[in-house]
């Protein structure tokens, strides 16, 4: 069996995998490969999949899966997993380092000193205790940012079409999320209901100086609309990990945008996680079935 590793995985990874095969990075073993693993970056599409006429199982580490063609790979008789239990504290993590680190001022505290400035009465925190989180999406990553929002002192509501109920938050309707909440964090799969669902419309029923956090898919947004909030002060702040494309085109309305806090698709990529998701790739392989 040959193994791809397409993208960026623990750097144990290829030694672990030994036992199941020949591993490699070569992108010039495509034709070779049976197995193939991927990230965020390698586009699992029909031109991919017509390089590859021995492969059999298409593993993306993290969670979300509209990299990969599914209906493709099935069609094709290629299995097509995930990993969706390692990345769950590292990105949930990420998206409370934000909804931190945003109301606190810090990235305008540390770019001020570095550049000589003392702004200690002109930079006015607020904090996070007794304000509403609404988590749109409350699968795993949701969950865990729930429970450290708890930690906080924060009353946490969630919308999630999929589910009756939720240990953590109280379920409402997307109006009653944008009208209660205070923050807003995004933690939904690209799908065609999801695409542009932060846009003009939903916004206008926020609140006012509403702060939006996305480590969920940057698609979700539409970049126009919430461009125009940031520059109206509808939207207080927005910080994201996520993009439309990885990196964004130069073009990327929120690039030049007021108030966008920005990192480059960082948030599944702690040491720790790395080593989680290959964990769930020796286990795939262990279950697999050539």
């Amino acid at each position: 069996m040959h193994i791809l590793i397409a993208d960026a995985f623990d750097a144990k990874l290829p030694e672990r995998l030994a036992a199941f095969g020949t591993v490699s990075s070569d992108l010039a073993t495509l034709g070779q490969a049976d197995v193939l693993l991927v990230r965020s970056k390698t586009q699992v599409n029909a031109d991919l999949v017509a390089k590859a006429p021995h492969l059999k199982l298409v593993i993306r580490g993290g969670v979300g899966m509209d990299n990969v063609d599914k209906k493709l790979c099935a069609g094709k008789g290629i299995q097509a997993v995930n990993t969706p239990r390692a990345s769950s504290v590292a990105v949930a993590e990420m998206a409370m380092a934000f909804m931190v680190a945003i109301p606190a001022r810090l990235i305008e505290a540390h770019t001020s000193m570095k550049e000589g400035q003392f702004l200690k009465s002109e930079l006015k925190r607020t904090e996070l205790f007794k304000k509403t989180l609404g988590l749109i999406g409350a699968g795993a990553i949701a969950s865990e940012v729930a429970r450290r929002a708890q930690a906080f002192g924060m009353e946490v509501i969630a919308f999630d079409p999929f589910l009756k109920e939720h240990p953590i938050a109280r379920l409402v309707s997307l109006d009653e999320l944008a009208a209660q909440a205070d923050v807003i964090s995004l933690h939904t799969p690209l799908t065609e209901e999801t695409r542009g669902m932060i846009n003009a419309a939903l916004i206008a029923r926020m609140k006012d100086g509403v702060m939006i956090i996305n480590t969920g898919r940057g698609k979700c947004v539409n970049e126009a609309d919430l461009k125009a909030a940031l520059e109206s002060g509808k939207v207080k702040a927005y910080g994201t990990d996520v993009w439309p494309s990885d990196p964004p085109p130069a073009d990327c309305p929120l690039l030049t945008a007021p108030n966008v806090f920005m990192a480059p698709h960082i948030g599944a990529s702690s040491k720790e996680n790395l080593g989680r998701i290959g964990d769930e790739v020796v286990l795939i392989l262990q279950d697999f079935k050539a």
